[in-house]
């Protein structure tokens, strides 16, 4: 049923430590771990954290979950898919899950969506989308997902795994990030500057003139609208949002 949904079993014991240890520096109140599976990180995580609370979709996983950690009092299991759970009403907490290649990008913004509640994130994904996660500007792999993530978090490639640490193993490898939320909120309406972004880059080829035409006509002057969207850092990006707005009275993607 497990790889049915997606899912890679992580068994090499040395990675889930680390992960563990990076997600639980210190004993931590609450740890939410998304898609437990067979429970091998779980293991490592009840033993840094007072509390564990386990989201798994699989009812027979589930099961096994229940007889494993039966006379663990500090685990606590929601048998459900995570995608339809409120993971704002165990309050603050560090998120933690080997995320199924097919479904990264939607747990991705769940986790996202907390703000301030989601204290840190250690995700294991496919590695392909980890440096796309963390990538710089003017590089390949950076675009939306980078811009999108980094707009809210401090993003961290923590380590690569190879297919072998998995069972079964996967066809690609993979890689552990870090996201650490931002203090302070890089913009002051995250809706509509993340809209903004997918509109720049709607079409990676096309210049942000072209992109961005269906709303804000021809841009005037700005030098900017010449360029693609990867070749603008983060800063960048945030400060044209912000001067977009201003020229057509806010009325701007997503407001």
């Amino acid at each position: 049923m497990g790889q049915r949904l997606g899912q890679h079993f992580l068994v090499r014991t040395s990675i889930l430590d680390r992960i563990a240890r990076a997600a639980c520096e210190e004993r931590e109140p609450l740890v939410v771990e998304i898609g437990p599976g067979r429970g091998a990180l779980t293991a490592y995580l009840v033993e840094r954290a007072e509390r564990v609370v386990a989201v798994e979709l699989d009812h027979i996983l589930a099961a096994g979950l229940r007889l494993k950690f039966a006379h663990t009092p500090q685990f606590e299991l929601v048998e459900g898919d995570v995608l339809a759970t409120d993971l704002r009403q165990w309050g603050r907490a560090v998120v933690v899950g080997n995320l199924p290649y097919y479904i990264t990008s939607p747990i991705l913004e769940r986790a996202l969506a907390l703000g301030p509640l989601l204290k840190r994130a250690v995700f294991l994904m496919q590695k392909e989308v980890a440096q796309r996660l963390a990538a710089a500007p003017g590089s390949r792999d950076y675009g939306y997902l980078s811009v999108r993530t980094q707009a809210q978090a401090d993003v961290r490639l923590l380590f690569s795994v190879p297919p072998r640490a998995f069972q079964p193993p996967p066809k690609v490898d993979s890689a552990v990030v870090l996201l650490t939320i931002r203090e302070r909120p890089l913009v002051e309406d995250m809706s509509a500057f993340v809209k903004f972004a997918a509109a720049c880059f709607h079409q990676k080829r096309k210049n942000l003139r072209n992109n961005l035409a269906a709303v804000y006509g021809e841009m005037g002057d700005f030098a900017e609208a010449r360029l693609r969207a990867e070749q603008l850092s983060l800063d960048q990006l945030v400060e044209l949002w912000r001067r977009l707005r201003e020229l057509i009275g806010g009325r701007a993607i997503g407001t």
